[in-house]
């Protein structure tokens, strides 16, 4: 079949080019949603680049955490986040899928990698947390079997949490099926 396209996903260094890239395209993505609905206005470019600055991704590097990089054919298209938060714990982080790229089966995808690397750190249950205009977000976890639970942080913009035993589950499990 010809003009077949295909996902790979692959751990990328959190300091790298491509993982820079995709980072500040989510967060400013996510920035202005909520400015947007809160304020009505993007963000301010100066708050935008020192919260991009600030929040460097070290906790995604190993030993602890993994950024994960998801193409598609070839190109950059997305990326999530996995860190550890105790030796059974991991934490879902940063899952953005580009948006010329949506729709094409990358959110599962990536999910199911990020939860494939929790194992591999130790993990047996994903929590992750979200926002409520992020609705396409509560969507894809819900998809993926996560269920909405207590507040496992105090993070001051998380609305709704999420969690998701990952014992039993193995390579090719549900998370992989887009």
């Amino acid at each position: 079949m010809t003009g077949m396209t295909s996902w790979t996903v692959a751990p990328e260094p959190v300091a790298s080019p491509v993982a820079a890239a995709l980072w500040r395209e989510y967060y400013t993505e996510v920035s202005d949603r909520w400015y947007l609905l809160h304020e009505g206005r993007r963000t301010d470019p100066a708050e935008l680049e020192r919260e991009i600055a600030a929040r460097t991704g070290a906790d995604l590097a190993p030993p602890g955490g993994r950024l994960l990089v998801a193409r598609y054919d070839g190109e950059p298209a997305g990326s999530a986040g996995v860190r550890l938060l105790d030796a059974a714990t991991a934490e879902l982080t940063r899952v953005f899928v580009r948006p010329g790229a949506r729709g094409r089966g990358g959110g599962p995808l990536l999910v199911g990698a990020a939860e494939e690397a929790a194992r591999a750190l130790g993990a047996g249950r994903m929590v992750l947390d979200t926002r409520g205009d992020l609705v396409e977000a509560r969507a894809l976890y819900a998809r993926c079997g996560y269920r909405e639970g207590a507040p496992h942080n105090d993070d001051p913009y998380a609305e709704h949490w999420f969690a998701k035993d990952l014992a039993g589950e193995g390579v090719g499990g549900a998370g992989l099926l887009s």
